[in-house]
């Protein structure tokens, strides 16, 4: 796995040094530090950086960390040096870039450098709640880079809020007055992500029967959050860079830019650092959109926070709340859960147990219940008093629907990480989903940029 080249919940950066990562090759994994004079790299052993791959020349190029960017020359290599698929002789390149060598893929970056920030007082940050240590650095750091114009990149798990911090973010800058958008990268097509996210004209595919507005136009002077960003198609990616660092903008279908203000906060539960070692996910991209990382905690780091979750979940629900009650064997079992939904899962929980209990019932009776099922775990029956085919296909019908249930209220709104952690494709479970009868309103395709959750 790369190292992080910027914050951790308790940091910011302020890269300074630099240095290159060996991504793939024979000398994968290996790193070294770039000094202000730069270096050489080739296979002769007189190089500042020596491959062992046949295809690198003795002396194949150098590379010099810049304020600007990095500063990359060919030195009359017999395969090139080759950036974006295109061989250069020299090239002012941002931190991210991935060069090729012969066999070899190494990536330029700025060397990681911290700044330890104390815990906040705090003990809420916009919608997000909690004072343990864990959220109180979270704090600290949203307060420092609300101020600012920096994009943000939020790391989370699936229901832990990245979609709140990213708007605390926009509420407590200067933006606050302007809009904030939100863009989910997994909920589309490849064609409608890009016509979401920049817009298209007229013609430019079928059924664009007009021109249409982006979310990043739709953003202007305002924050855009752009939720699982480790979705975005690869080829969509150099479109979202030129954006980033110019903020501006071209339509689908297009030939005219258009320059919009907008601060950009996303978010993702991959890591992108080793996205982008696999490839998947361009390291320029990745280098400009996490200018401070915010890591939010799972629910089971801070279980010191759950009662006062409770708390508000209850009073969400209209439930009766009493000052000192949250506590006891239901407060017990929710502390000593793990949480694979986080506070979502939480939330769903505490639902499930106002709606289910005696009206006006203190906590300590109300049926909280967690883990994967509120049925019981019986293995189901089976009789030979019809078709072995009938009979497996009726036990078949209940294992999926029991077990796209659990899959939901693990993962909430998240359909593709639910994909994912099922093994299966997303349009198969949007098809699993509907012949259930369990998620008929949420089709393949569909999204929006704007709505709320937990993230």
């Amino acid at each position: 796995m790369l190292n992080r080249t910027t914050t951790r919940v308790d940091r910011v950066t302020a890269p300074r040094a630099a240095r290159i990562t060996v991504l793939f090759g024979p000398d994968k994994g290996l790193e070294v530090s770039l000094p202000p004079t730069g270096i050489v790299v080739g296979a002769q052993p007189a190089c500042d950086l020596v491959l062992k791959d046949p295809a690198v020349s003795s002396r194949h190029c150098s590379i010099r960390s810049t304020p600007k960017g990095f500063e990359v020359r060919d030195l009359g290599s017999r395969n090139g040096t080759v950036f974006d698929g295109a061989a250069i002789e020299r090239a002012l390149l941002p931190p991210g870039a991935v060069l090729r060598l012969g066999t070899t893929l190494l990536l330029l970056a700025p060397e990681e450098q911290h700044v330890a920030l104390a815990p906040s007082a705090r003990t809420s940050f916009g919608d997000l709640l909690g004072e343990s240590a864990p959220m109180r650095r979270v704090y600290s750091v949203l307060e420092r880079v609300s101020a600012g114009n920096a994009p943000v990149l939020v790391y989370g798990e699936s229901g832990t809020g990245k979609e709140l911090c990213g708007r605390a973010i926009h509420e407590h800058s200067d933006r606050k007055n302007g809009p904030f958008v939100i863009f989910d990268a997994s909920a589309a097509s490849e064609t409608l992500l890009e016509s979401d996210l920049f817009g298209h004209v007229r013609g430019a595919f079928t059924g664009a029967e007009r021109d249409r507005t982006g979310a990043f136009a739709a953003a202007h002077k305002g924050t855009l959050f752009i939720d699982e960003i480790g979705e975005l198609p690869l080829r969509m990616q150099p479109k979202l860079l030129r954006m980033l660092e110019t903020g501006e903008v071209q339509p689908l279908g297009g030939n005219k830019h258009t320059r919009y203000d907008v601060r950009v906060v996303a978010a993702t539960h991959r890591d992108l650092a080793d996205e982008v070692a696999k490839g998947t996910f361009r390291g320029d991209v990745y280098f400009r959109l996490a200018v401070v990382e915010v890591h939010l905690p799972p629910l089971r780091e801070r279980p010191a926070d759950i009662a006062r979750l409770v708390e508000m979940f209850l009073a969400r629900e209209g439930a009766r709340v009493t000052p000192g009650e949250i506590a006891g064997p239901n407060l017990d079992r929710l502390e000593a859960y793990a949480w694979p939904g986080n506070v979502r899962e939480l939330r769903n929980v505490i639902a499930r147990a106002v709606a289910l209990g005696d009206r006006g019932a203190p906590f300590a009776e109300l049926p909280v219940l967690v883990g994967t099922s509120l049925a019981s775990r019986r293995e189901p029956e089976a009789t030979a008093d019809r078709a072995f085919s009938d009979a497996k296909a009726e036990i078949v019908e209940r294992f999926e629907k029991s077990y796209l249930r659990d899959l939901l209220a693990r993962h909430g709104d998240n359909l593709a990480h639910a994909a994912r952690v099922a093994d299966i494709e997303r349009k198969h479970l949007y098809r699993l989903l509907e012949k259930h009868g369990l998620r008929a309103d949420k089709a393949p395709g569909t999204g929006s940029t704007s709505g709320s959750g937990s993230g």
